[in-house]
């Protein structure tokens, strides 16, 4: 016979989203339970590159995405690619990223995705004033080095399109490169976001919420939610041998919210982007910020005892094993940027919930605010997350204007 829960809040996920929401909700007295079928933080929140990038305004698809985009999905050296037997299966989805891909679509989402990131750093102190996660914090800022002048003079016009946002950012010389990062090797010119900023170790903050948020008051229960049933008096969610009973549930479970949503009433046209990052286990780190070599189309960011090289986009199923030649790719050209580096000492990959206009959903379902969501926030996650969970909350308590979250309604697509 299964078990029963009763809460006032449930949340499913708990990855940075969730973890947010959970702390937020408790630390003003709300009755939660947190989700999830792992440990709280291992998946995408766990993997990524560990930068809180406010810089991030672009969404994924643009014009000159579009333009290159045969190159980029079906050459496998591409940071954007495609398994082959798997294109019916994300043809209507790529059908729909084409579309955001151009100008007036993208201009429309990359002002949607600004309005938030404008927001992200602040949220980020704010939460942690919550939770003790100010030392992990590393204000180096994030570096995008270009390997030659065309793809430095080209950089320019996002660097300009960046400055109207005001985000802060530094145009540097190869010789002010070499100052700042010695180990690098030559380019022609370097983006220095200043106003980012990196987690030592993004496992560790996870932990760190996951035990504040239970230290005030929410309880975690380890289960895969696979039903949603909406009653008179609230939401009824089946968790295997389990049964929740809650006045209202926040969908926050990454690349698996699609099929929630769908018992909720809502079709949301979300697809993982597959990401992978490799480790190198090493005393000495070769750089001190993160640094985005652009044409390799991912991070190097230092972490606590080890280097993480983490990024690209390949699209297949959820269900499709990791691969190696992805991971392969990844370790080469790290490697060429610092030869010396020791053995491989682990690889990871994981999904990032992407949807066609890199926008999150946050908000209440069509069917009402008895189910909310937050998730598809693609590979801006971590930045987003705190911010995100400030929404919600303000979203439950009656202070987040419905006009606020006009960009990110389920009922766009």
């Amino acid at each position: 016979m299964a078990s029963q829960i009763r809460t006032e809040t449930a949340i499913i996920g708990a990855g940075i989203v969730g973890l947010s929401c959970a702390l937020r909700l408790a630390e003003a007295g709300h009755d939660v339970t947190m989700i999830d079928p792992a440990a709280p933080g291992s998946g995408a929140s766990y993997g990524n590159a560990s930068s809180i990038s406010p810089h991030a305004i672009g969404p994924v698809g643009s014009p000159a995405v579009l333009k290159n985009l045969p190159n980029l999905l079906f050459n496998r050296e591409s940071p954007l690619s495609i398994r082959l037997p798997y294109l019916p299966l994300l043809a209507p989805w790529l059908l729909r990223f084409t579309a955001q891909c151009l100008p007036q679509a993208y201009e429309r989402n990359l002002r949607a995705m600004a309005e938030l990131q404008t927001q992200s750093k602040a949220a980020w102190y704010d939460l942690a004033e919550r939770a003790p996660l100010r030392d992990l914090f590393i204000e180096r800022g994030v570096l995008y080095a270009y390997a030659n002048q065309a793809a430095f003079s080209a950089a320019q016009k996002d660097v300009a399109l960046r400055r109207s946002y005001g985000i802060e950012q530094n145009v540097l010389t190869p010789t002010e490169v070499k100052e700042l990062e010695p180990n690098l090797p030559a380019c022609a010119g370097a983006v220095h976001h200043a106003g980012s900023i990196h987690l030592s170790d993004p496992g560790l903050a996870t932990q760190r919420l996951a035990i504040a948020a239970t230290e005030r008051g929410a309880r975690l229960l380890t289960a895969r939610v696979d039903g949603l049933v909406r009653e008179k008096d609230g939401v009824r969610l089946h968790a295997q041998d389990t049964v929740i009973h809650a006045r209202r549930v926040i969908i926050a479970a990454g690349a698996h919210s699609a099929a929630l949503a769908r018992q909720a009433g809502d079709r949301i046209p979300l697809v993982a982007h597959r990401g992978y990052h490799v480790e190198f286990d090493m005393e000495e780190l070769p750089i001190s910020r993160p640094v985005h070599r652009t044409h390799l189309g991912y991070y190097m960011t230092p972490l606590e005892g080890r280097l993480r090289a983490a990024g690209t986009v390949e699209l297949a199923s959820n269900e499709a094993p990791p691969s190696q030649h992805r991971f392969d790719q990844i370790e080469r050209g790290t490697r060429e940027t610092f030869p010396g580096l020791p053995p491989v000492s682990r690889r990871w990959m994981g999904l990032r919930p992407a949807l066609p206009d890199s926008l999150p959903v946050i908000g209440p379902s069509s069917g009402g605010a008895d189910v909310i969501y937050a998730f598809g926030h693609g590979h801006v996650g971590m930045t987003l997350g705190p911010i995100t969970a400030q929404l919600i909350m303000g979203l439950i308590q009656g202070n987040t204007e419905p006009e606020v979250l006009r960009h990110f309604r389920p009922t766009r697509f």
